[in-house]
């Protein structure tokens, strides 16, 4: 988170919108914050027309009913099903640029959705990072806040939030209770 992802997404499909291809952009329907359901936007407030959806599938169906679709972007992928994987591949094999953007590890640390396959399978991969809030390295984390403090390594694993409930860390301030201790009152 803070990265830039979404940011980054926008600028590549704008680039595509100035060459003039035809481009269609999807969200996943559980990302209402900012700019509401049917825009993708950055924390800065940049912003762009998208379709929101609930299952991967949706985005096949309707790139396939669109006609002459060149360029297909999907921001927060990671919230998607393991059909995502899929439906890029099938689209890129049909020659559509596909963009997607995603946190690819949840607030545990550990591989989020499909992502380390979808970065497995693709021709390029930008791994873009924020700066740690704490001590301004490079920040490879998502550290997820209740209260003030770190999440407990059993909560939900799709929370959507903003600066209000997440950080970004570096992997030496980045901080979960072990399973173990989920089971251990905080005092």
């Amino acid at each position: 988170m803070f990265s830039g992802k979404s940011e980054e997404l926008i600028r590549r499909v704008r680039r595509a919108l100035i060459a003039k291809r035809r481009v269609l952009v999807f969200k996943s329907h559980l990302d209402a914050r900012y700019e509401g359901l049917f825009k993708v936007s950055s924390h800065t407030g940049v912003a762009l027309e998208a379709v929101p959806i609930d299952r991967s599938e949706e985005i096949l169906r309707l790139a396939t009913a669109a006609d002459g679709v060149e360029v297909v972007a999907v921001d927060e992928v990671q919230f998607l099903d393991p059909g995502i994987v899929e439906v890029a591949t099938h689209l890129a094999e049909r020659g559509v640029q596909v963009i997607l953007a995603g946190t690819d590890t949840d607030f545990r640390g550990e591989p989020f959705g499909m992502m380390g396959q979808l970065m497995a399978i693709a021709e390029d991969v930008t791994k873009l990072q924020a700066i740690c809030v704490v001590c301004g390295d490079l920040a490879c984390r998502n550290q997820r806040l209740v209260d003030g403090r770190p999440a407990r390594w059993n909560s939900p694993v799709v929370m959507v939030g903003g600066a209000d409930s997440y950080e970004a860390r570096c992997r030496h301030c980045f901080q979960v209770p072990r399973r173990d201790e989920d089971q251990v009152p905080l005092l």
